[in-house]
Order: C-alpha cells, then structure tokens, then sequence
C-alpha cells in the first residue's frame, strides 16, 4: 500500500510544512523516498529495528553508528490497518524533531488511507461500468456478471428499472456526479455508471416501478437544482436480468427520438414511434418516398402541429400563428398532392408514421425530404 510515488507526495508535504529532510522506509528498511535524493535505495538500519520492535526509535549523534545508513532524528512506524507498513525518519536533533513526530506520523498515515480509499473507489466504479457493459450487451455472459457482483458484494433483484442520462454540460467531476445520484437512489441495489463521456447509465434493482419513478424524478428535480443540462430515458420496468439490454435499447430509444424540449422521457411516451423507427431501412425510404415524395418543411411542420393538436383547426392555427383559413387551405393543398386527407383519422395515420420516419432520417439522414409544396401560404 505505501508506493514510491504515496511516499514521495508525503516527503513533499511535510518538508514544507516542519523544513525538515524527510526519509520514507519501505517495509523492508529501503528508503523509497527522501528529500535527499542520494540516499534512496539505501538500507536504513533504524527502520529496520522500527519494523522489528514495532516502536520509534530515536537516533543521536551518540549512538548513530550502531545504526548502518542512519542519521540522527526520529524514525516512526507507518501503520496501516493494523500493520507496519513502512518507517517515517525525520532528520534533526531528538529535541528538536521528537515534537512534532506524533504529528507526522498521523499526517502520512491519514494520506496513505486517503489514497487507499481513492484507489478502491476507482476499482469499484471500474467493475461496476465493466458489469454494465456486459448486462447491456445482446448476449451478455451471466457467470461474469456474477463474479463481478460478488466482488462488489452487489445482489440484484428484480424487477430492473434501466435509465439513461445524456448530459449536455456540467462542471462536476465523473465520480462525484455518480456518487450523488447514488445517494439520490440510496434504496434497492443499484448500478451507477458512465457509458461514455457524457451518458450515464443507471440500473435500480428490487423497487416497485412507483417507487424507480419517484427516485427518477427526484434526480431530474435535483440535477436541474445543479445546474446540469441533461435529458432522461428510461424504460419500462423488465423482471429477467437477460431483458435488461432491451430496457437499455429502450432507454437510448426514448433519448434518441424523444422530444428535445422534454427532459424527462419515458420510453412509453415514444414507443409507437420507436416501432416505427426500428423498421427496415429500405422499407422507411420506400415507405417516405410514396408518401411524402415532395413535402417541404413547412408541410411536416403543420402536419405535426395539426396531429399534436388533436387535429383541431382552432388550436392548431393557434399554434402556428396563421389564420385559421391559411390552415385550411395548407390541408386541402397536401390532400391534393399526398392523396391522404390529414383530416381524416385514417389518413392522418399513414401521414404522422411518414413523419416520424423523417424525423428519424434527420437524426440520421437517409431519406432527405424535397423542397417543394412550395406554393403552401
């Protein structure tokens, strides 16, 4: 646990505080770092005795030559869970350094537990992402996933509740990010991790799916209070951990194809759409190209608000901005060149699927939709 590079963080920070030369002892009596360079790697006989007896050593100019390697001070034990771990030597007069000993000794080992602590929670946050990446995988291997989570001593139950956290900006590191949405879910087993740069996928095990909404909610609530820009998909509840992959899908789904505008987006909101989202590529373009062979901007957007509007004229020329008989006229005018009247439930059905599919070809272009209707007021 005590590393050349801990030991030499240590010599640092305490040779500045006291201005004392500073010798750190590995468990074997080998200096490992010193603030006197030309003495690493040598054996130093007064932490070897340290090691042996367990207790400090004081070294005067008296008896110094019992002690191969040594110079007058005060040499330490380092104590870390119970065991000697290394020796601390701080050069000076027994008076003048036995003082402050105590102090240092405390300082080094509080620095070796910090970064020990760090170290374990980098490897706890690295299996769980690694767990995460197979649970999210198409075939994931469960023997894996197993060890991995008792490695972690993590049991999840169902059901499981899969979300997804696209960030857009933020001014707060990975790690602390991911342990305050831990302590915001605090109930059930739970997985916390980043997928990417800026996704973060969280896995909640064992809670009711009234219950997974409420800590969803309470995230939103609370990342919005941070000042964090983001958006959430999350997915109906699955109850066999082999089914989590597809809550991912889902998840990245509701992201993918959500609205922009809305922050909180469950993939019931977008499941008709993510349907037809999924379909074969060659179908939507052959699909897009019979209903919409020429439709501009202006025709998807009245489209969209009309069927937003619950195909309402008032509301819907309300929302556009646009007299109600621009409106009318706009309608008549794509009847005429679509053939499918959006008045019509029947045809407004095959028009708002078409739709759909552009907006998908816009977020990854395939069909691109021509310029014209041009002649719509």
């Amino acid at each position: 646990m005590l590393t050349r590079e801990i030991a030499e963080a240590i010599v640092k920070e305490t040779m500045t505080r006291l201005n004392r030369n500073i010798n750190i002892m590995d468990d074997s009596g080998t200096i490992i770092a010193s603030g006197d360079s030309s003495r690493i790697k040598q054996v130093h006989e007064g932490a070897l005795e340290v090691i042996r007896e367990g207790k400090p050593l004081i070294i005067t100019n008296k008896n110094k030559n019992q002690w191969i390697g040594s110079l007058p001070g005060i040499n330490l034990p380092i104590e870390f869970q119970n065991k000697i771990v290394g020796v601390i030597g701080i050069t000076g007069e027994s008076k003048e350094v036995e003082e402050f000993g105590d102090l240092v000794k405390m300082l080094t080992e509080l620095m070796i537990k910090q970064s020990y602590l760090a170290s374990q929670s980098e490897w706890q946050q690295r299996t769980k992402e690694l767990i995460i990446e197979e649970l999210i995988k198409s075939d994931p291997k469960f023997a894996i996933i197993d060890q991995r989570l008792n490695l972690l001593h993590i049991q999840l139950h169902p059901p499981f509740s899969v979300s997804i956290i696209e960030i857009k900006e933020r001014m707060i590191q990975n790690q602390v990010l991911v342990k305050k949405i831990e302590d915001m879910i605090s109930e059930g087993q739970y997985l916390v991790g980043f997928l990417n740069v800026n996704r973060l996928f969280i896995l909640i095990s064992g809670l009711s799916e009234n219950k997974t909404k409420k800590k969803i909610i309470f995230v939103n609530e609370t990342l919005q209070r941070m000042g964090i820009q983001f958006k959430i998909g999350y997915a109906a509840q699955v109850h066999e951990q082999k089914n989590i992959s597809i809550a991912y899908q889902e998840s990245d789904l509701a992201l993918l194809i959500g609205d922009d505008e809305q922050q909180l987006i469950p993939y019931s909101d977008i499941e008709t759409k993510a349907l037809v989202f999924q379909l074969d590529e060659a179908l939507k373009q052959r699909y897009l190209k019979r209903i919409f062979p020429k439709a501009s901007v202006k025709v998807i957007q009245t489209l969209q608000t009309f069927f937003e509007c619950n195909l309402n004229i008032t509301e819907t020329a309300k929302a556009l901005f646009i007299h109600r008989n621009t409106l009318i006229y706009r309608l008549k005018k794509i009847k005429e060149e679509s053939g499918y009247d959006p008045q019509i439930f029947k045809d407004a059905v095959p028009l708002q699927l078409a739709i759909w599919m552009n907006q998908k070809a816009e977020k990854k272009p395939s069909v691109q939709i021509q310029n014209n209707f041009d002649d719509l007021k």
